[in-house]
């Protein structure tokens, strides 16, 4: 396998980061512990991929792990609420929902 790029690293962080911040009640990640945590990693990381016999790229496949899990979990929930928490619907409701459209009544 081919040496990790800066640029290749620096974009699951990104990921990372951005799928953390849209699971944030506040939008601010800049002091959580979670930053702090993956920070932290990323440069223990970067200096001792080789002394610690590690694979070059098992930090940026757990960034990428942890970026799908999040952005999966997101997704689900946004399927979740739109469809399976209304409770009961109208025939008009959910015709809309599905994409078909309603004959009109001939009066």
């Amino acid at each position: 396998m081919s040496a990790l790029t800066k640029k290749s690293v620096l974009l699951g962080l990104r990921g990372l980061i951005s799928e953390l911040r849209k699971c944030s009640p506040t939008g601010n990640m800049k002091e959580s512990l979670v930053m702090t945590y993956i920070f932290e990693q990323y440069r223990n990381f970067k200096v001792t991929d080789e002394q610690l016999c590690k694979a070059q790229q098992e930090m940026n496949f757990l960034a990428q792990s942890y970026h799908c899990y999040l952005r999966s979990l997101r997704e689900y929930e946004e399927l979740h609420s739109q469809y399976l928490s209304k409770g009961e619907r109208t025939v008009k409701q959910t015709a809309d929902l599905v994409g078909f459209k309603l004959p009109h009544d001939a009066k």
